[in-house]
């Protein structure tokens, strides 16, 4: 029964995080608004994230991943950014609260609601902050 148990719990683990798939699983819909939005760009790969859908390539040397949902429906564009380019109140929250660590990556996120978001990869998570650089959350990587 332990092992039972063990095993449904490693599956929910692996659903919660991202999986790439083959393009041929991807739903219609969903690569025709990537080519819509992204007019002649060639994806990497692609990963299901929960229920959405994401595309992974890169355009103008930048590397961006794009989220769909099942529908087709745009939802986020994240690009990476040189860490330098973080809004300074960004870096003043990550001088003030993670001094010791080394910040991996950035990215700076466009969601469909319009809005901007930034993003810090430091200590295995993902510090989200808004587009004035107030942090909003940390999200395990």
């Amino acid at each position: 029964m332990k092992k039972l148990i063990l095993v449904g719990l490693m599956l929910i683990t692996a659903c919660a995080f991202a999986q790439k798939i083959d393009v041929s699983k991807v739903p219609a819909t969903v690569k025709k608004s990537f080519d819509k939005a992204f007019p002649g760009v060639k994806t990497s790969k692609w990963e299901i994230e929960k229920k959405d859908y994401e595309a992974n390539f890169t355009q103008n040397g930048k590397k961006m991943s794009a989220l769909f949902s099942a529908d087709g429906k745009w939802l986020e564009t994240e690009t990476d950014i040189n860490i330098s380019a973080l809004p300074a109140t960004v870096t003043k929250y990550l001088a003030a609260n993670y001094k010791a660590e080394k910040v991996k990556e950035a990215a700076m996120i466009e969601k469909a609601d319009g809005s901007t978001n930034y993003e810090a990869e430091v200590k295995g998570q993902d510090l989200i902050f808004d587009k004035g650089g107030n942090f909003i959350k940390a999200v395990k990587d």
